[in-house]
């Protein structure tokens, strides 16, 4: 486990939980093997996923998430990880500001396309559109603001 500081303990509290089977690719910046991951939940500033592996605190990786399009990328900061019974979370930071707004977002389309999903396989088909218009009136206000 990686010892925790007082920021690390501050930084996963601002963490919002609640489900996003969003899968994610984590590289690090320096070259290092490329990872898809799941189980992102996004922050403040950053956001928090599974690994199988524990990086290390400080470390900078390459986020990328190809469900939308364009496919939405950031740089971030490794600022904790520790051990769980799925594997290890990993938290981090994004080193733009504006990299968690559209993470939101990137979330947010990606909970509508599940929603398109669930409903066709109940056999109902609507376009993207359509689903994202009802998705917003029924869970929009439900959905956790950064």
């Amino acid at each position: 486990m990686v010892p925790d500081s007082p920021t690390s303990q501050n930084t996963r509290r601002r963490f919002i939980r609640h489900a996003a089977d969003v899968p994610i690719e984590v590289r690090a910046v320096d070259g290092g093997a490329q990872h898809t991951r799941t189980g992102v939940d996004v922050s403040v500033g950053g956001l928090s996923f599974l690994s199988d592996d524990v990086p290390p605190v400080g470390a900078l990786v390459e986020i990328r998430i190809d469900s939308v399009q364009p496919p939405f990328t950031a740089r971030a900061r490794v600022v904790w990880a520790r051990r769980e019974a799925e594997g290890c979370r990993v938290g981090v930071q994004f080193l733009e500001h504006n990299d968690a707004f559209r993470a939101r977002m990137v979330e947010q389309v990606c909970a509508i396309e599940q929603y398109r999903k669930q409903l066709a396989a109940a056999g109902r088909t609507i376009t993207r559109e359509a689903a994202a218009r009802e998705w917003i009136e029924r869970y929009g206000s439900s959905f956790p603001a950064i």
